[in-house]
């Protein structure tokens, strides 16, 4: 995928926005990846989903060799993301990382093409391992239950009535 250079008159405006923009965007370098690929670390704030119970902190920290053979550009590696997630037992917020061990996408490149945009697919990755029913605990009992509910005696003066 291409990131084209800003083309209006307002340079500086578009260049800043194209910057702020690539902050929040995970961008391979195409135009000076060695030939026998390359290992890149690092950390990107580029998980916004932001739920009723799921709150993401922090950026994914990413551990990924690229590599290019021909026109297509091949990414494996492991990403991590911190959430703040809700206990699907009793409810209680907790602290938690997900962690994508196999990321791997496939990126078709250009000659022309100077970057890389992996940032969709990384996201996807992070979100889809999220935990289904996440728990806080393995042994979290839950919400507690009553085993049976309080005595109502204010029926017991009906029970005496004869009709």
């Amino acid at each position: 995928m291409k990131v084209a250079p800003p083309q209006s008159a307002d340079f500086w405006y578009n260049i800043q926005s194209m910057h702020q923009e690539q902050e929040k965007r995970l961008l391979i370098d195409v135009a000076r990846l060695a030939p026998e690929g390359e290992d890149l670390a690092g950390e990107a704030d580029i998980v916004d989903y932001e739920q009723e119970f799921v709150h993401p902190f922090g950026g994914v920290r990413y551990r990924l060799h690229a590599q290019q053979f021909g026109t297509e550009l091949l990414v494996m590696g492991h990403l991590e993301q911190d959430f703040t997630l809700a206990c699907s037992r009793c409810g209680k917020d907790f602290d938690t990382t997900v962690h994508v061990d196999d990321f791997t996408v496939s990126v078709e490149v250009g000659e022309e093409d100077e970057w890389a945009d992996i940032t969709d697919d990384a996201r996807e990755s992070v979100i889809l391992a999220m935990p289904t029913y996440p728990v806080c605990d393995e042994a979290c009992p839950g919400i507690l239950q009553e085993a049976e509910p309080p005595a109502d005696d204010r029926w017991n003066a009906l029970d005496g009535l004869k009709v």
